[in-house]
């Protein structure tokens, strides 16, 4: 994946290495988040499944906005969700200013939601934000949409996750 943010920047993942690493991953019984960035990317996610590399139900992040990847414009999520293979997991969300709208827009795509400084510095225009301001915003969000957030047991329920050691 190329990104633009200030320079040339290149992320290598290679088909190979990212199967080795499924293999690993699955091996030590841990869950993964795969990250999509693009369509191609989830051509990828889909042959990993195919190929056994993923546990069900898979976990997948639908990545928005990102230069060079999949704009944050409402028909190229749709297009991405309309590509998920079958009892995905997934959810979405979009940086920088974006972000607190792809909260309604992560529900409105059947989807869940992803917020917090790794995206967005901000909880409104000039204000810096802290994770837990930008969780709360969400939750108000969802809640204004009559959504009921789901706790930790439910989230580690549905995604069949189960505890080691």
């Amino acid at each position: 994946m190329n990104f633009a943010a200030g320079g040339d920047y290149v992320m290598t993942n290679t088909p190979g290495m990212i199967r080795a690493m499924a293999r690993k991953v699955q091996g030590l019984g841990v869950r993964p988040e795969l990250e999509v960035f693009d369509t191609g990317h989830l051509v990828l996610v889909n042959e990993l499944i195919r190929e056994g590399l993923v546990d069900d139900p898979p976990l997948i992040q639908l990545c928005m906005g990102i230069p060079y990847g999949a704009p944050d414009d409402p028909s190229t999520l749709m297009s991405m969700v309309g590509q998920l293979p079958p009892g995905a997991v997934f959810s979405t969300f979009s940086i920088g200013r974006m972000q607190l709208a792809y909260v309604g827009m992560a529900v409105l795509a059947g989807g869940n939601v992803r917020v917090g400084l790794e995206d967005n510095l901000y909880v409104s225009r000039g204000r810096l934000a802290t994770n837990g301001q930008l969780v709360e915003r969400a939750v108000s969000i969802l809640e204004n949409m009559n959504v009921r957030v789901l706790g930790p047991d439910e989230v580690r329920a549905n995604l069949r996750l189960q505890k080691r050691g």
